[in-house]
């Protein structure tokens, strides 16, 4: 009778196991949902700096950053005309505030911003075109002085952006 049981629990097991590795959901959360049969190429143009604000250095982090996430997460092949998709716009504000007031009544925490305007279109489906801004914020205490932490918060806010319009461009969710 034991021997029954065990060889009836294996059945269940086995086909139970079956069924969920047969059944499985897959999600790509960094990936795009791209149809490579239609769509092959990517032109990125690079996005100038129209803020009245100016930091060199931003243009190129922001355009490095943007190219390499299509590149790391699409095999979209990059040109530099006639794209099936095209990201063009350029770096329309970049400024700082005060953010917090310490007890003393002086400034705590200033606030960094960065917004950019794109415009996306996709030559297989002109439905997908828009054109839209996107913006990030990074906050550092005013002890520090600006230049001290200004690349590393430029290079925190351009990811934020790239991830905003991969997401928005290619994504799809």
């Amino acid at each position: 009778m034991d021997c029954k049981k065990i060889i009836i629990l294996t059945f269940i097991c086995a086909v139970t196991l079956t069924m969920i590795t047969a059944c499985s959901v897959s999600y790509k959360f960094n990936g795009a949902s791209i149809d490579y049969t239609k769509t092959k190429t990517i032109q990125i143009n690079d996005f100038p700096i129209r803020a009245s604000y100016v930091w060199g250095p931003m243009q190129p982090i922001f355009n490095n950053q943007l190219k390499d996430m299509y590149g790391s997460y699409t095999k979209l092949i990059q040109v530099k005309r006639n794209g099936d998709l095209k990201v063009e716009g350029e770096i329309t504000q970049y400024q700082q505030r005060n953010k917090s007031v310490s007890a003393e009544g002086y400034s705590a925490q200033t606030e960094l911003s960065m917004t950019v305007n794109v415009r996306f279109t996709n030559t297989k489906n002109h439905s997908e075109d828009f054109e839209k801004s996107f913006t990030a914020t990074a906050s550092y205490e005013t002890t520090v002085n600006l230049s001290a932490v200004q690349e590393q918060l430029v290079t925190q806010m351009s990811k934020d952006i790239c991830d905003q319009i991969f997401n928005a461009t290619v994504a799809n969710w």
